[in-house]
């Protein structure tokens, strides 16, 4: 029998802007609001982003996400998982702040760089709400994410130092040798947890071949791991069934898709916790709580973290 399986929600992201959908969380109690509802659906984990209030633009303004995850944690046991992707563009300084000041038990760490494609959607948007939402989009034509192995070394040192566990997020097939360099050379510690991000313009098509591929290729590449699958847009609910059937965790929310069903836009990420849940269900998969969700990855506790 497969573990229970771990559902993470990402509630917000620094993707999607808010002349997509009126239901994107914007403020820190609309953040908080929904991720506390993802956790009575179902969600073991939160993955956390801050937004300007006023403006809905992504920001690394410490004092917001103080604002979210200790709004989050006074109201539910859920794991919360901050960002060090933060937006595009931003300095390795101010994408690692958050672990030092915060000291989560849980932050993504990307595995490697990648072009990460926003700007076909600028093209969609007719009537933008905020003057910076089309600039944002359209940029990321020329852009590169950047992760390169000094960053990723000193991202991972930092996080040993906290006590937090680094979250892989891993959106092409290169990036696992990333991770078993960095575990050869002893900065990089067991456990390994992984999240495969898919269908991202610029990384690996969301594919379930492709996902058995990364799987795989995981496991000669690192040995024993644990794993979660993500994908973009339309191709969430089907990749992350199959993750489900595959003995994987998912993580699902607002940053990677604004829709629940085909021309139905979701109004919170608890809308496709509850769905992915039911699949779960289906499958004879049970969910984990957050309790259960630190065991598995052994976590050092939320009475731990610095908020």
């Amino acid at each position: 029998m497969a573990q229970k399986l771990i559902i993470t929600a990402a509630v917000t992201g620094a993707v999607h802007v808010p002349s997509m959908t009126p239901y994107l969380p914007i403020t820190p109690e609309q953040i908080v609001d929904d991720a506390v509802a993802a956790g009575e659906a179902g969600a073991a984990v939160v993955h956390i982003h801050a937004r300007n209030p006023e403006t809905g633009r992504p920001t690394s303004d410490l004092k917001l996400m103080a604002d979210i995850v200790s709004g989050i944690k006074k109201r539910s046991e859920i794991v919360i998982c901050i960002t060090t992707g933060g937006q595009l563009g931003m300095t390795l300084e101010e994408r690692i702040a958050p672990v030092s000041v915060f000291k989560p038990e849980l932050a993504s760490c990307n595995a490697g760089s990648v072009n990460f494609v926003l700007s076909p959607a600028a093209e969609k948007i007719k009537q933008p709400i905020y003057d910076w939402e089309i600039p944002f989009l359209a940029g990321t034509y020329d852009l590169v994410f950047a992760n390169t192995f000094k960053g990723l070394e000193y991202y991972v040192t930092t996080m040993n130092q906290h006590g937090t566990l680094p979250e892989f997020e891993v959106y092409d097939v290169g990036m696992i040798n990333n991770i078993a360099y960095f575990i050869k050379q002893g900065i990089v510690k067991k456990p390994v947890y992984i999240q495969f991000v898919m269908g991202i313009l610029g990384g690996i098509p969301a594919t379930i071949d492709n996902l058995n591929f990364l799987v795989k290729t995981a496991k000669e590449q690192i040995g024993e791991f644990e794993w979660s699958c993500a994908a973009a847009g339309r191709r969430q609910m089907p990749l992350t069934t199959a993750a489900v059937a595959m003995g994987g965790n998912v993580r699902v929310g607002l940053e990677d898709n604004i829709f629940i069903k085909p021309g139905v836009l979701a109004k919170s990420s608890r809308e496709q916790v509850a769905l992915i849940r039911s699949v779960a269900d289906a499958l004879g998969r049970d969910i984990a709580s957050p309790a259960e969700a630190r065991s598995i990855l052994r976590l050092k506790g939320n009475e731990n973290v610095g908020f």
